[in-house]
């Protein structure tokens, strides 16, 4: 079995995030960059499918020189190699750019699995992994809290919010996995060590074919302006005076929930 998953380097989400006023971007700058936490769960998915089916984990993340962090992280859990893709034409890439880039890799290879988080915690769009399942015409198994690979044919539990649907897909298929999958294994001192030796294959838009197809080049979308989110109004206080079922009634039938 072999998987590929996907992961993204962000800003630390523990820490307030900064967007910068003239590219109307999150600051990448001098703040501390971690390999995305929902993205620790893909990584854990695909490490659990190929201990029990036998194969490899490759991991790939496009990004700056910097991302290479990401992709050590997730081969000091147990990867067995990644994939970077850099170049200075991706800056500021919007989600179809990303998809067709790792869309452009998949193809290149025979991959079983495609795993990624259901969506990056810095840009919350949860487009990606969609576009790639088209682009590749693959099925999309999303937002899977337990998956399991037999055979020909991918399993997952999709969460949903009464509980859960059972759903199944021929191999190959691209997965999105939730955070309530697994527990992410932490990286032994062993495999930090060995994650320094393994091979990380470095690629370009050239290299992909994607030369004016994806990146600055072909930018589908663009941020006009940014605002501060609106600040939380004060809640109404209900003092019950024999008539405090009913305002709470009409309220919430105000609001649609009832």
């Amino acid at each position: 079995m072999n998987v590929l998953v996907c992961v993204k380097q962000i800003p630390d989400p523990n820490a307030p995030g900064k967007i910068d006023p003239q590219s109307k971007r999150l600051v990448r700058e001098g703040v501390d960059l971690v390999l995305d936490p929902g993205d620790e769960h893909a990584v854990e998915a695909g490490l659990q499918i190929v201990e029990q089916a036998g194969g490899e984990v490759t991991v790939l993340s496009m990004g700056p020189p910097k991302a290479l962090d990401a992709i050590r992280k997730a081969l000091s859990m147990g990867g067995a190699r990644g994939i970077h893709v850099q170049d200075p034409g991706l800056e500021n890439s919007d989600a179809l750019s990303t998809a067709r880039v790792i869309g452009a890799v998949a193809a290149g290879a025979s991959y079983d699995l495609i795993i990624c988080g259901t969506e990056s915690t810095d840009g919350s769009t949860g487009a990606v992994p969609a576009m790639v399942a088209e682009l590749l015409g693959l099925p999309l198994l999303s937002f899977a809290r337990k998956l399991t690979a037999e055979g020909k044919t991918a399993q997952i539990h999709r969460q949903t919010d009464e509980g859960y649907d059972i759903v199944e897909a021929p191999l190959p298929a691209v997965v999105t996995v939730t955070g309530g999958i697994n527990e992410a294994r932490y990286p032994s001192l062993r495999g930090i060590m060995q994650s320094k030796n393994k091979e990380v294959k470095a690629l370009s838009l050239k290299d992909l074919g994607l030369e004016g197809k994806a990146g600055k080049g072909a930018l589908t979308q663009e941020v006009l302006t940014i605002a501060p989110a609106e600040a939380r109004k004060a809640g109404e206080v209900v003092e019950d005076k024999g008539d405090g079922a009913r305002r709470i009634a009409d309220f919430l039938a105000g609001a649609k929930v009832i």
